[in-house]
């Protein structure tokens, strides 16, 4: 799998993901086996450039492998300008967001929302191609809903435009997470353009993975929400792509190390207030591995409110699982 010179180490991919794919969790993902992971996405309004939160989206300080900054916006002068400087703060890879289904991306005609304007789409990704010499990547959807689907005309917009590589999430606009997401849209696109073509949605296990790139005949598959409190998930399918068999589920020892690693990272990125509130969401997705944990713990883990408390609560409930 390339993008523009970009040769990846595997055809496995961590989605950006608001308020997840941070620089933690993709070091970490990263670690596990994947072959690259997008930044979450970073708006192109320049008036919210050096807002820190902005600032702590798209830091790469000491990543590792390639770096892939995913943009947002409407106006395709504010996004070629928010190309440029994300690769001038060390971007290696720029990616484009017509895929998110939030309501808040889509009253303001961003994200998926996009589908609808294909002269629109058009006009963002020339703009951005012409801005950058650095490969452009696309995320989109099947369409805005069920009576609009047009994932074929803008592949063929994005192929013509210069789109290094496209990712489609199998799921229309109107779906959100809803459903099952449509592999045969897929292959119709992928069948229908020569750039590299990445499918996405519903991908949570080494079958379910090597199903999908050999229904839809996808170079790539991007995952998302199966990563999150299983980074391992990359290995996994990474293992049983090239050798048909499957690894060992990590072990509780595995977890709790990964874990704790995790949190240490997150509390060193945002520092120590933030650093736990964001933990806690993560923790949780940690936890669904295992069903003895008490509601006691999870409730007092939650209001937990330093690095020393939060820890501590994990190492008790882990010597309890032990």
């Amino acid at each position: 799998m390339k993008i523009g010179p970009y040769q990846l180490e595997n055809k496995l991919i961590l989605a950006p993901m608001a308020g997840i794919s941070d620089l933690p969790f993709r070091s970490l993902c990263k670690q596990q086996g994947a072959g690259l992971a997008v930044s979450e996405m970073v708006a192109s309004n320049p008036a919210l450039r050096d807002h820190k939160r902005t600032l702590l989206k798209a830091d790469h300080k000491d990543e590792m492998g390639l770096r892939s900054v995913q943009i947002l916006g409407t106006h395709p002068e504010q996004m070629a300008d928010a190309a440029r400087y994300n690769a001038e703060r060390g971007a290696q890879i720029i990616d484009i967001n017509m895929g998110c289904p939030a309501k808040k991306v889509c009253s303001v005609a961003a994200g998926s929302a996009l589908l609808r304007d294909e002269a629109l789409v058009k006009k963002i990704l020339e703009a951005v191609v012409n801005a950058v010499d650095i490969p452009v990547t696309l995320k989109i959807r099947t369409g805005w809903d069920s009576h609009n689907r047009n994932a074929v005309d803008i592949a063929k917009i994005a192929e013509n435009s210069g789109i290094a590589a496209l990712t489609l999430h199998g799921r229309t606009r109107a779906c959100k997470f809803n459903g099952q997401a449509e592999y045969e849209t897929i292959k119709a696109v992928k069948q229908a353009v020569n750039i590299p073509i990445i499918a996405n949605g519903d991908i949570d296990s080494a079958q379910k993975a090597s199903y999908v790139l050999d229904t839809t005949g996808a170079d790539a598959i991007m995952i998302g929400r199966a990563a999150q409190g299983n980074p391992w998930i990359f290995s996994q399918i990474d293992h049983f792509l090239k050798t048909g068999k499957q690894l060992d589920k990590p072990s509780t020892s595995d977890i709790h190390n990964t874990l704790l690693i995790h949190l240490e990272q997150l509390y060193n990125f945002y520092g120590d207030l933030s650093g736990v509130r964001i933990a806690r969401k993560h923790i949780g997705w940690y936890f669904k591995h295992f069903d003895t944990i008490s509601v006691e713990t999870r409730y007092q883990l939650n209001q937990a409110i330093t690095p020393t408390r939060q820890l501590a609560l994990i190492n008790s409930a882990f010597n309890h699982l032990h």
